[in-house]
């Protein structure tokens, strides 16, 4: 078959790593990109087309449209895609706040035929992959609880410093990083239906927060306890699950930065006859990253071949960034400082 032709909005960090996969599918090309760093429209020596905005980006004749923009024009290029007939690929967060995604929905209701994906890139590591297939499987038992750790030493910009204004990214750790985490504990529990917090944004004083912390009990009692930071002086990610025959410990993810040291996972299986809690259990260790070229593939194969979109869709963006909002809304001093609504 022909090659699809991709475009990418926002030719950062982030959307330089999405070009280095695409290009990796056999049935992919990069044909043009955009971002406001660019002072001028020129074509590069591979013959790919710069552009300095969007809008310009869209005129091209384009199959899919990769969204890697600030939360705050995310929503808006997601709701453009889709209405100039291409399929969309975005990033995590959807957008500023709930009502983005809600609004993203709603166009994406017009065009059935269209494919949408959210970036939820952890969902594709291998260490979840082999958890989530423990937990459906219930070679352990079912889940008693789970614990969780994401943090890093501040507030990353990676372009204009537009993650520490609210104005823009529309909330801080939790929903810039955390949400992968969030988006996890829903991937592994089901929905949340009740919601304690404190949100705190004391240390490096952004309009944003810092830290988060959250006591969440889903549809079936279970509980589940979150800390997302940006005040983790070694970059940290760690889960404990507990489940009624053993245990399940993520530690470490793979990343561009290398700073949250190697990526494992521990299965523990209870016994019964122990006094003392000891184990049997064993020690799985990743050293490669799949999960960029994974999440690509899957949404190229549902393109090509007319399936469903599996993981990253909009409900999933939708129910995550609501359990996102929830976290800030339960805490009442953050709710009124900055006129939180409720997200449900």
């Amino acid at each position: 078959m022909k090659k699809l032709k991709v475009g990418i909005a926002g030719y950062g960090v982030v959307g330089k790593r999405r070009h280095q996969f695409i290009n990796e599918h056999p049935n992919l090309e990069v044909i043009a990109v955009c971002d406001q760093t660019y002072k001028e429209v020129f074509t590069d020596a591979e013959g790919m087309k710069h552009f300095t905005n969007y809008k310009e980006l869209l005129k091209e004749e384009l199959d899919i449209l990769f969204v890697c923009l600030p939360n705050d024009i995310a929503a808006e290029v997601t709701i453009a895609g889709l209405d100039h007939k291409m399929h969309v690929f975005c990033e995590k967060p959807p957008g500023r706040n709930v009502e983005d995604i809600r609004k993203v929905i709603e166009t994406e209701k017009k065009h059935p035929d269209l494919k949408l994906k959210y970036g939820f890139n952890h969902r594709y590591h291998d260490s979840v992959r082999m958890a989530l297939d423990i937990i459906r499987s219930e070679k352990l038992g079912k889940v008693i609880n789970v614990r969780g750790v994401y943090g890093k030493s501040k507030i990353i910009s990676f372009s204009g410093g537009w993650r520490s204004k609210r104005e823009v990214a529309g909330g801080g750790i939790l929903l810039d990083q955390g949400i992968h985490m969030v988006d996890l504990m829903r991937l592994f529990c089901g929905e949340f239906v009740e919601v304690k917090s404190f949100i705190d944004n004391t240390y490096w004083n952004h309009d944003i927060e810092d830290n988060a912390y959250a006591i969440m009990k889903d549809t079936h009692g279970r509980v589940a306890m979150l800390h997302s930071t940006a005040t983790q002086w070694q970059h940290r990610f760690v889960m404990d699950i507990a489940l009624s025959e053993g245990y399940i410990e993520l530690h470490g993810i793979l990343s561009g930065s290398k700073s949250y040291g190697e990526e494992k996972i521990i299965i523990g299986k209870r016994d019964e006859d122990s006094m003392d809690g000891q184990m049997e259990f064993k020690n799985v260790n990743f050293l490669k990253d799949n999960s960029w070229k994974d999440e690509i593939f899957e949404f190229a194969d549902a393109i090509i071949n007319n399936k469903s979109v599996l993981s990253g869709t909009s409900n999933d963006a939708l129910e995550t960034m609501k359990l996102v909002y929830n976290i800030y809304y339960s805490d009442e001093s953050w709710r009124e400082k900055y006129n939180i609504p409720n997200p449900n």
